[in-house]
C-alpha cells in the first residue's frame, strides 16, 4: 500500500505554522517562535519522497553508529525562557480519535516500543487527541549541552558548517558548557543519563535555562518513514515484529495521512517545534501535476493566439 504514497515533511513552530523542509542535505532548517530558537536537520534512509530529486540517503548513514539507523531527527534549540526537565517533553501527538485504527496486538506492540526503544515513554492513545510522549531528557539518543557565550556558539557553527555530515556527541562544549552539565549532575554516557531521567526528581533537578543552546538527535532502526511501518526486532523467545501502520490508519486508505513529532512545555502545553510526515497519495499529485500541466498549456496557446492576433492588427 505504501507504494500509493509520497512523504512530504514539514516543519514549524506550531501545528499550524508549518513550511516543507530539505530532506538528506546538511543546510538546517531554522525554526523561531516566542518560546525558542531551533536549527532543525531532518534525515531519511532510501528517501523517495519531496521535494523531487531529494538525495535518497545522507552520508549519515555510512557513518558509525548510524549505519543500521533510518532516520535521523537531529535539532539544536536555545529557549527563550527556563523550562523545567520534568517539562520538556518529546514525542508524537494526533489532532483527532485513532482508538478504532489501532492494529491487532497495539498494546503488545507498545510494551516492545517502550522496552527497545523508550522505558520512559507514557500517553493516553485513547483519548480524542492522543499523545505519547516521553522526558526528553530520557527520551533523546543524545544531548549536548553548549554554552551561552556568543563566541563559543558562533566557532561551533563555522565547524558545523565546514564538516561534511555534522554528528551531534553526547556530552558538552568545552569551559561553560561542561561546567553546566557538570553542576546538573547530568551523567557522562548517553546511557546512563537516559537511566538517570527515569526518575521524576531528577527531572524536576533539571533546567533548561534561557539563552543556553541544547544539541540533540534522535535516531533509530525501528521506524520505516517510506513504509509507515514499525519494525521491532526479536529477542530470545520474542519473534520480530513489523507493524504496516499505514494498513491500520483508517477505512479510507487512499487520503493523506500524517504523522507528528514535536518538543514542547507540557507546563504551558506551547510547543517549540512540530515536525509533520505526511504521506499524500500519488494519484492526487499526479493529477494536480496534469491540472497544472494543462493551465500552463492553455496559458501557453491563449498567448501565442493573443500574438497572433496582435500581428493581424499591424
Amino acid at each position: 500500500m505504501a507504494d500509493k504514497y509520497v512523504l512530504k515533511v514539514t516543519a514549524g513552530p506550531t501545528y499550524a505554522d508549518q513550511t516543507q523542509i530539505p530532506i538528506n542535505t546538511e543546510e538546517p532548517t531554522s525554526i523561531s517562535s516566542s518560546f525558542a530558537t531551533t536549527s532543525l536537520t531532518l534525515r531519511i534512509q532510501n528517501y523517495r519522497g519531496l521535494p523531487a530529486g531529494s538525495p535518497s540517503t545522507s552520508s549519515y548513514f555510512s557513518t558509525a553508529p548510524h549505519t543500521s539507523d533510518l532516520y535521523s531527527l537531529q535539532f539544536s534549540f536555545m529557549p527563550k525562557e527556563d523550562v523545567n526537565g520534568n517539562d520538556m517533553v518529546f514525542g508524537n501527538d494526533f489532532d483527532h480519535p485513532i482508538r478504532d485504527k489501532l492494529p491487532p496486538g497495539f498494546q503488545q506492540a507498545f510494551n516492545l516500543v517502550k522496552w527497545f526503544i523508550d522505558p520512559g515513554l507514557y500517553g493516553d492513545v485513547y483519548a480524542d487527541e492522543p499523545y505519547l510522549y516521553g522526558p526528553m531528557l530520557s527520551s533523546i539518543n543524545t544531548l549536548r549541552i553548549g554554552g551561552k557565550d556568543d563566541r563559543v556558539r558562533e566557532a561551533e557553527e563555522e565547524k558545523r558548517a565546514n564538516a561534511e555530515v555534522h554528528l551531534v556527541e553526547e556530552g558538552a562544549e568545552e569551559g561553560e558548557g561542561e561546567e553546566s552539565r557538570h553542576d546538573s549532575k547530568v551523567p557522562a554516557t548517553a546511557a546512563a543519563r537516559k537511566k538517570h531521567f527515569l526518575t521524576e526528581a531528577h527531572l524536576k533537578d533539571f533546567t533548561f535555562e534561557k539563552g543556553r543552546e541544547y544539541a540533540c538527535d534522535f535516531f533509530n532502526p525501528y521506524l520505516d518513514f517510506n513504509d509507515f511501518a514499525l519494525r521491532l526486532p526479536g529477542y530470545g523467545l520474542i519473534p520480530g515484529i513489523t507493524l504496516p501502520i499505514i494498513s491500520y490508519w483508517d477505512g479510507q486508505p487512499l487520503r493523506s495521512h500524517t504523522l507528528r513529532y514535536v518538543l514542547k512545555n507540557r507546563k504551558t502545553d506551547e510547543p517549540l517545534w512540530v515536525v509533520v510526515f505526511t504521506l499524500q497519495p500519488k494519484e492526487a499529485l499526479d493529477a494536480e501535476s496534469e491540472k497544472k500541466d494543462e493551465t500552463a498549456s492553455s496559458e501557453t496557446k491563449s498567448a501565442i493566439h493573443t500574438g497572433a492576433a496582435d500581428d493581424d492588427l499591424d
